[in-house]
């Protein structure tokens, strides 16, 4: 299993933004958001994500990057478990945002993930 974030995962389609965001289900497990939306027609990357800081609680751009490299890095960790817990086939888009007020250290952001991606898979 590769632990490689490679540029096919990351959900960059104004199409499947806007799509992810009016049909996908959410849920909360602060300080993050996951929204989430399951296609089983398709069959490219079997997950794809988006990772956004809000500009509104982080003015500037570098807490902002280093949040999200954060939660990129926690997501690359946690590929070996998504691959095993996805057993239904097709794509999964999932939106990953980062709703807290302040800066949280890894650790917490890399529990707090697990914790959410393991509720979103075994709905």
């Amino acid at each position: 299993m590769s632990y490689r974030f490679p540029k096919e995962e990351r959900l960059r389609s104004k199409k499947l933004i806007e799509q992810l965001f009016r049909e996908g289900s959410s849920f909360n497990s602060y300080p993050l958001r996951f929204v989430a939306l399951h296609v089983p027609e398709a069959s490219e990357p079997p997950v794809q994500v988006l990772v956004s800081v809000s500009k509104r609680n982080f003015k500037k751009a570098v807490d902002r990057n280093r949040l999200k490299r954060q939660i990129k890095e926690a997501y690359r960790l946690s590929k070996p478990t998504i691959t095993q817990l996805n057993t239904q086939g097709g794509t999964w888009y999932i939106g990953v945002l980062y709703i807290g007020k302040e800066k949280n250290p890894f650790n917490t952001i890399h529990k707090k993930l697990n914790s959410g991606l393991e509720r979103l898979f075994t709905k």
